[in-house]
């Protein structure tokens, strides 16, 4: 079970928080901090807080320590301001002092950092004396599986102890932060992601619309995964089981949406013979909604995971979802009653997985319905928004910000 980020941490009562907002009259100036402005998951969810929390009590800039690819427009709004204390290719491997500028520059009473490649941000805000220093782990690197080296051990231990607070997505996550740099776990809270139960529901009636938009077969039983296409996030492994099912007689299809350096090695696979013509790669999929309402089942084979914001909304889209048993997927799913979960690298299981829902429309249908119960009871985005609300608040009013003026 996951723990939410209980007031008690923060604040001695709810009349603490109560006072803390009628003391801020006007808005508080956040600035969130990560290495790259992406499309992955992280980044997303950044604009996603920006975007529920509003204007009226809050104002956002986002500072990036190795660039920005992200194009705004009215599906993906940004109206605060951008920094980038580095550049994508940049040769500065040691960031504070510029970190520490520019939040001299734009004067933010709360500074949230993001993983471990914005990680430097939080002393550089204790540097530029910034009220509320925040910083958060949302997921997993390849290299960080076999363990943390000690330089980055003892850096984050020191980075902790500077913050306010610290929190992941998950608690498996926060486990092995805790259990890497030596901390108890009761040192890092846990604040799970949510998801716009709205714009990811199941429509069963555009089913074919979307396949033909998207260029799909609209008959076939179509399996797929949305996300960057990375060795830790292994898509080969759902193609080495479409391909056995296949050799088996099944009439399947595989969506991949997405794109990454993993692109050239996944298309050598699909064009075996047995996969040919069968795996389609829509690269960047601005459409993600459309995208699962199009699937019969949505497959995560990751290596591993923080708390995937793409089951989420497989899950809120009413689909079965066949995840590994890593990470925050467990905490997710729960396992034969909103989806499936296999061991990492185990092709025969997922092939089982998949085999048993081609040939029970009901079973799919039921793990879907349940999935979908489970995200609007535990995992709806306007909780998430309240609880980061709440978060910054709190802290807000324990730092005495009791007349916050404009920039």
């Amino acid at each position: 079970m996951h723990t939410v980020l209980p007031a008690s941490k923060l604040l001695s009562s709810e009349l603490e928080l109560a006072e803390s907002r009628t003391a801020t009259p006007e808005r508080l100036r956040v600035l969130h901090v990560v290495n790259r402005l992406d499309l992955g998951g992280t980044e997303s969810g950044i604009l996603k807080i920006i975007a529920g929390l509003g204007d009226e009590e809050f104002t956002h800039g986002v500072c990036t320590a190795r660039g920005n690819s992200v194009q705004f427009s009215q599906d993906r709004p940004f109206s605060g301001q951008l920094f980038d204390a580095g550049g994508p290719a940049s040769r500065f491997q040691f960031l504070v002092g510029r970190f520490a500028r520019i939040m001299r520059q734009y004067r933010p009473h709360i500074v949230h950092s993001r993983n471990w490649g914005a990680i430097e941000a939080v002393f550089a805000a204790r540097l530029a004396a910034v009220p509320v220093v925040i910083h958060s782990e949302h997921g997993y690197e390849l290299d960080m599986l076999k363990g943390l080296p000690m330089r980055r051990r003892l850096i984050r231990r020191a980075a902790y102890a500077a913050a306010d607070a610290v929190f992941t997505v998950s608690s498996d996550l926060r486990d092995y932060h805790a259990r890497q740099i030596g901390i108890s776990r009761e040192k890092v809270n846990v604040l799970v992601n949510g998801v716009d139960s709205e714009r990811f529901a199941p429509r069963p009636e555009k089913r074919l619309a979307c396949r033909a938009d998207l260029g799909l077969p609209g008959d076939s039983f179509l399996v797929g995964t949305a996300g960057r296409l990375v060795a830790i996030k292994d898509q080969a492994l759902l193609l080495r089981a479409a391909k056995i099912l296949v050799e088996r007689g099944f009439e399947l299809s595989v969506a991949l949406a997405g794109d990454g350096p993993e692109l050239d090695n996944l298309r050598s696979i699909a064009a075996s013979p047995s996969l040919f013509g069968r795996v389609h790669f829509l690269g960047v999929s601005r459409n993600i909604a459309d995208f699962l309402n199009a699937l019969d089942v949505f497959v995560l084979p990751s290596v591993s995971e923080g708390m995937s914001n793409t089951v989420l909304e497989a899950m809120s889209s009413s689909l079965p979802v066949v995840a590994t048993r890593v990470g925050g997927n467990p905490e997710l799913i729960e396992d034969r009653m909103s989806g499936l979960l296999f061991r990492v690298g185990e092709v025969a299981e997922l092939v089982e997985h998949l085999s048993k829902l081609a040939a029970n429309s009901e079973l799919r249908q039921a793990l879907g319905a349940s999935a979908r119960a489970r995200i609007l009871r535990d995992y709806r985005l306007d909780s998430m928004i309240e609880r980061y609300r709440n978060l910054y608040m709190q802290l807000a009013a324990r730092r005495k910000i009791v007349s916050v003026r404009a920039a």
